[in-house]
């Protein structure tokens, strides 16, 4: 009996040496994306694009999947709009190129097609500065979904340094 109190006693005062406080989370600080890079991601895409003759539309989201930037060309197509940002959603949702997410899970690409806000489509690309996923660029209007996404490709090259840059440790 006196050993079970013993342990109990212990128990007690190990516990009360953890730091628990009910309010640790109370503020969290992220790193995602800003509204002036991602216009002007949004913008390189769109330039990218017309410099190979296509019309597009560029969404940029931030890690959390909200619209931080959404331009479209004067000649593509309305649509265009939904599409790209459903393509930067589901990167955002799965932290991998749209594309490369659709080559590794065919078998459940259906099913994330009927999710509001996703499809599963080549061209949409992670957007990282220092190691963390900040965002992604949905791309959505040239003829097939790699000429997408290599129209982010060159806007994320052109401002990588920027991107890179963006995030302080």
């Amino acid at each position: 009996m006196k050993k079970t109190i013993i342990k109990k006693i212990i128990a007690s005062s190990m516990f009360a040496l953890l730091p628990m406080s009910p309010y640790a989370n109370d503020v969290v600080v992220d790193k995602s994306i800003g509204m002036e890079l991602a216009r002007d991601i949004a913008n390189e895409t769109i330039s990218a694009c017309r410099d190979d003759g296509f019309h597009v539309s560029a969404v940029v989201v931030d890690r959390f999947g909200l619209m931080r930037a959404a331009l479209r060309d004067d000649l593509a197509s309305r649509f265009t709009l939904e599409i790209a940002q459903r393509k930067a959603n589901m990167t955002v949702m799965a932290w991998t190129d749209s594309g490369a997410f659709k080559n590794a899970r065919s078998d459940i690409q259906q099913e994330l097609n009927h999710i509001q806000g996703l499809i599963v489509m080549e061209g949409g690309i992670r957007i990282t500065a220092g190691g963390y996923n900040i965002g992604a660029v949905g791309v959505s209007g040239a003829p097939g979904g790699d000429k997408d996404a290599a129209c982010a490709q060159t806007a994320l090259s052109k401002l990588s340094e920027r991107i890179e840059f963006a995030i302080d440790d």
